[in-house]
C-alpha cells in the first residue's frame, strides 16, 4: 500500500485526504510557494511528488499553476550522492511516480493503511533538516544485536542524534510479529544514568518505530520484503539506508549479496557494517573482499570493531595532533618502546563456539592491536577526512616487519574449573604477545610490545609509552639503578578507569635531596561529570556521519592479514602447543622473557 502526502493547516494529525480549495491555495500562493522552495533547498532533501500527483487535477480546475525544482539523493551504490533537478512537464513526472509508486488516480481518496505505522510522510517537513533514515539489523534476534546493537541505537535516538524520521527494521528466520521484536529490545533498553528525562516517553515512541521482517527460508525473498516493507514507510522521501549484518562470519555473503541485489534504496545512500573476525584466513578474507566489491562500492562498507569505538583510541590522534609539547617527541629520537596491552579477566567469550574457532589472533589482534598501532604511529594525515587517516594508516601495517616466530608467545587458560568448555581443549590461543617493528624513518629499532589474553587478574587496556633516558643526566647519582626514576613514560588508559597518565621524576619536599617519580593524572571521572558513551553508540554514529577513519578499508584488512598469516601459518602447520596459565594470572611466564629479551619491563600494575 503506499500512502499520500496529506497537507494540513496546522501540526495536528492529518484527517483522511479530502481536497480543500481553501488550503490548496494558501498552499500554492506565490508567497508560500517561495517559503516553499527556500524550505526545500535548505533541506535539499524534500521531494513533493506525491503533493504534485494529489493535486494536480485540482489545481487545473482552479487555474494555479505549480512549478518547483526536486531535488532527489543520488544513488551512493552507483557514485557519489548528487542533486539533480527535473524539467520535466508536470504530466511526465505524474506518470513517472504512478507507475513507481501504484498511485490510481481515479480513487477519490487514497487507500487506507491498516498496520501500525510510523510514516515518514506524515511528519512536518519544517521540523526536519536531514533526510529520513531507515536501519535495518540483520540478524535481529541474536546476542548481539540484542545486548548491543539495539541499545545504542536506542541511546543515539534518545540523544537526537537520529534524525526525527527514522525506522528500525529487525530481520532474522524466527516467526515473530512486531510486537513479539518490541518486546525482545525493551527487555534490554536502559537509560544511561545522566539520561532520564522523558526516558519513558522516548523508550515508547523508538519501539513504536521497529518493526520485524520475517525472513523465512531465502534471503533473497527476505531482503525483498525487507525493501518493500522499507519504501511502504518512506513513502515518497528520498530516504537513507543502513544495514548492520550482525550475522557469523560464515552467513555474511549469504546475507550481504542478496541485500546488494534486493534491499538497497535508489534514492539515497546505502552503508553496511560487517562485524568482526574478517575471514579465517588470509585468503578467505580476499574472497569475501572480491565478492563485497564486486556488489558495494568500498565507501560503503564500515567493517566495525567496537573496541576502536573506546575514547582511548580517539585521544591517540588528539593528543599527539593538537598538543606541541608531544608530537616533537613521537619518534625513534625520543621514544625507547611502546606497549599496547589488552586483558579481560572475564572468559565469558571463550565458552562460545565463535570464540574458539577463530581464537584471539584473529579476533582481537588482526583488528583491534594492529589498528592501535597504526593510528598511533602513523604520520600526520593531511586532514582529518576519513581516507586521509585510512592513506596513514594502511602504510603502517604495510611498513611492520615479518614477525620472529622467536618473538611470539601463545597461551591458554587452563580448564580448572569446569566452567570452561570443550573448545579450550583445542589448540586454540586465548592470550598472545609479541614484538613487533616498523621499518621505517620514523619508527626504525623502536620495540612495539603487545600483550593480550583473556581470563587475566582485570580488565586493561592501555597503550604504555616509554622514553629513552635523559642524556648525560646530572641526577644519575641520585637515580642509581631505580628503573623508575630513570624513564619517563605515558599511559593513555581506557580500563579499569579511563586516564591520561604522565610519569615524571621530581624532588621530595623537605630538606636534602631525594628525587622521586610521581605520575600527573587526567582522570576522566574527576574531571568530567558524564556517562561515557559505549563504543557501539560511537561507531554507529561514525557510520551515520560517514566518517570511516575507525573502520578497516580493504587494504588495511590485507595488509593486517599479511602481518599476521605467517605466525597463524607456522602456528598450524607445526601445531605448536600454548603455554598454560590459571584463571586471574598474570598470563604466561615467556611473556616476561620476551620483554626482556628486547629491553622492556612490562608494568606489573595488575
Amino acid at each position: 500500500m503506499v500512502t499520500v502526502l496529506a497537507v494540513t493547516a496546522s501540526a495536528a494529525p492529518a484527517p483522511p485526504f479530502r481536497f480543500r480549495p481553501s488550503l490548496a491555495a494558501a498552499r500554492f500562493s506565490p508567497g508560500a510557494r517561495l517559503a516553499d522552495r527556500c524550505r526545500t533547498q535548505a533541506c535539499g532533501l524534500r521531494c513533493w511528488i506525491a503533493a504534485k500527483v494529489k493535486f494536480q487535477k485540482a489545481l487545473k480546475q482552479h487555474g494555479w499553476q505549480v512549478q518547483r525544482k526536486l531535488e532527489v539523493l543520488g544513488d551512493e551504490s552507483g557514485g557519489e550522492t548528487a542533486n539533480t533537478s527535473s524539467d520535466a512537464s508536470d504530466s511526465s513526472i505524474n506518470e513517472e511516480n504512478s507507475m513507481h509508486l501504484g498511485v490510481n488516480h481515479s480513487e477519490a481518496e487514497p487507500p487506507v493503511v491498516k498496520e501500525d505505522l510510523v510514516l515518514f510522510d506524515h511528519f512536518d517537513d519544517q521540523s526536519e533538516s536531514v533526510p529520513p533514515l531507515c536501519i535495518a539489523v540483520i540478524g535481529a534476534t541474536g546476542e548481539l544485536a540484542k545486548t548491543k546493537v539495539f541499545p545504542a541505537l536506542f541511546a543515539l535516538y534518545y540523544s537526537g542524534f537520529l534524525p526525527r524520521n527514522v525506522a528500525i527494521f529487525g530481520y532474522s528466520r524466527k516467526t515473530l510479529a512486531d510486537e513479539d521484536l518490541r518486546s525482545i529490545i525493551e527487555a534490554n533498553l536502559t537509560c544511561r544514568v545522566d539520561h532520564h528525562e522523558n526516558c519513558e516517553e522516548k523508550l515508547k515512541e523508538f519501539l513504536k518505530r521497529t518493526y520485524y521482517i520475517d525472513a523465512g527460508h531465502d534471503n533473497k525473498d527476505g531482503m525483498e520484503k525487507l525493501n518493500s516493507k522499507m519504501a511502504h514507510i518512506e513513502g515518497t522521501h528520498a530516504a537513507n539506508r543502513i544495514f548492520y549484518l550482525a550475522v557469523p562470519q560464515e552467513a555474511l555473503l549469504d546475507v550481504a549479496l542478496p541485500l546488494a541485489n534486493s534491499a538497497q534504496t535508489k534514492h539515497g545512500w546505502n552503508r553496511i557494517i560487517i562485524e568482526k573476525p574478517f575471514g579465517f584466513t588470509s585468503l578467505s578474507s580476499q574472497r569475501d573482499t572480491e565478492s563485497l566489491l564486486s556488489r558495494f562500492e568500498e565507501k560503503q562498507i564500515y567493517r566495525i570493531d567496537h573496541l576502536l569505538g573506546k575514547d582511548l583510541i580517539e585521544n591517540l590522534t588528539v593528543l599527539r595532533f593538537s598538543n606541541l609539547v608531544f608530537e616533537p617527541l613521537w619518534s625513534r629520537t625520543y621514544i625507547r618502546n611502546v606497549q599496547v596491552i589488552f586483558s579481560e579477566e572475564t572468559a565469558t567469550e571463550i565458552q562460545g563456539r565463535y570464540f574458539g574457532n577463530y581464537g584471539i589472533i584473529r579476533d582481537i589482534v588482526h583488528s583491534h592491536i594492529l589498528q592501535t598501532i597504526a593510528l598511533f604511529a602513523m604520520e600526520p594525515p593531511v586532514s582529518l577526512d576519513g581516507e586521509d587517516i585510512r592513506d596513514e594508516k594502511v602504510k603502517v601495517l604495510r611498513s611492520i616487519r615479518k614477525v620472529d616466530f622467536e618473538d611470539v608467545v601463545l597461551g591458554q587458560l587452563k580448564d580448572t574449573s569446569g566452567k570452561v568448555d570443550r573448545h579450550t581443549k583445542s589448540m586454540t590461543p586465548t592470550y598472545f604477545a609479541a614484538a613487533m617493528y616498523i621499518d621505517n624513518a620514523r619508527w626504525d629499532g623502536v620495540p612495539f610490545l603487545i600483550k593480550t589474553g583473556m581470563g587475566l587478574m582485570k580488565n586493561r587496556a592501555e597503550i604504555r609509552i616509554q622514553f629513552r633516558h635523559v642524556p648525560g643526566n646530572i641526577y644519575r647519582e641520585r637515580i642509581g639503578h631505580d628503573i623508575d626514576l630513570d624513564t619517563n613514560e605515558l599511559v593513555l588508559r581506557d580500563l579499569p578507569e579511563e586516564a591520561i597518565l604522565l610519569k615524571v621524576n621530581n624532588k621530595v619536599p623537605g630538606l636534602g635531596l631525594q628525587l622521586d617519580a610521581s605520575e600527573l593524572n587526567l582522570l576522566y571521572r574527576d574531571r568530567y561529570d558524564v556517562e561515557v558513551p559505549g563504543s557501539y553508540e560511537h561507531l554507529l554514529l561514525d557510520v551515520l556521519d560517514g566518517d570511516n577513519h575507525l573502520f578497516m578499508r580493504s587494504d588495511e584488512l590485507a595488509a593486517a592479514w599479511n602481518v599476521l598469516a605467517p605466525v597463524i601459518h607456522e602456528i598450524d602447520q607445526n601445531r605448536v602447543a600454548p603455554e598454560l596459565y590459571e584463571a586471574g594470572d598474570k598470563g604466561p611466564v615467556n611473556a616476561y622473557y620476551l620483554a626482556a629479551k628486547h629491553g622492556v619491563r612490562w608494568d606489573d600494575d595488575w
